[in-house]
């Protein structure tokens, strides 16, 4: 078994093992894996923060061992709170890390940081805070950062800067928490999921107070919640039909 880890800012997490396939996912600094196939200039991994599988392109790696494996899988988070900071390699060149990168591997990188950290548990009322800081972020099928972020990618940043674990898929997280049975019951911080026609969950965002959602469509955006599903205030219609409303903390 082989393992790597993130050495670069933003990595692309593919279906196939080609550059023109689609992206799934995105690998931010710092986040290590297995390797569960290996080809010439393309590994097929597992991340361990959420067990999301991939193509990453050989160039984009840095690999490590079992032991350093191991020693990272047992530390608690340490992820960077700024939007864009730096880290500072042997050669004094520096490279930017976004937010939420994971800063654990900075020894076995020899890597420099200097930015703030985040580490632990935080309280559920910090989560719409933190949702506010990706306010207006482009959406991105399989984006996880402040320029450029999918619904799921979105939710399960937001969880993560607060020391919680989501998975990575509207679907998948879909599957955790407790189920509310109304509305009224939910907290700011509680997790709206939606579903299409055929009953697939494909869409999740993050409750607010007085009946609003903050989720990312089209952009991140704050809308109305209702039984009915989100009210889009500025095409003054319904976009997404409600399915299930989850506590996760």
């Amino acid at each position: 078994m082989q393992y790597g880890i993130c050495n670069l800012s933003i990595v692309p997490l593919r279906i196939e093992a080609s550059d023109k396939s689609e992206l799934t996912s995105q690998i931010l600094y710092g986040e290590f894996f297995k390797v569960i196939e290996a080809r010439k200039s393309w590994s097929k991994i597992r991340l361990d923060f959420d067990g999301y599988e991939g193509w990453i392109d050989n160039k984009q790696f840095f690999e490590i061992d079992k032991d350093q494996y191991n020693a990272l899988k047992k530390e608690k988070p340490k992820l960077s709170g700024d939007l864009v900071e730096f880290i500072q390699d042997k050669n004094h060149q520096l490279h930017p890390v976004l937010m939420g990168s994971t800063l654990n591997g900075l020894q076995v990188l020899n890597h420099r940081f200097d930015g703030n950290t985040i580490q632990g548990k935080i309280k559920k009322s910090n989560l719409i805070k933190t949702a506010f800081l990706y306010l207006n972020t482009p959406y991105l099928w399989g984006g996880k950062t402040p320029f450029g972020i999918d619904c799921s990618g979105f939710t399960q940043m937001v969880y993560k800067l607060n020391g919680y674990k989501l998975l990575r898929d509207a679907s998948q997280q879909a599957t955790q928490g407790e189920a509310l049975s109304f509305i009224e019951e939910s907290e700011p911080g509680d997790l709206a999921f939606f579903d299409n026609n055929e009953g697939h969950i494909i869409h999740v965002g993050i409750i607010m107070k007085d009946n609003y959602i903050i989720h990312a469509h089209g952009k991140v955006r704050v809308d109305r919640l209702d039984h009915t599903g989100i009210y889009n205030v500025d095409k003054g219609k319904h976009t997404h039909k409600l399915r299930v409303i989850k506590k996760i903390v």
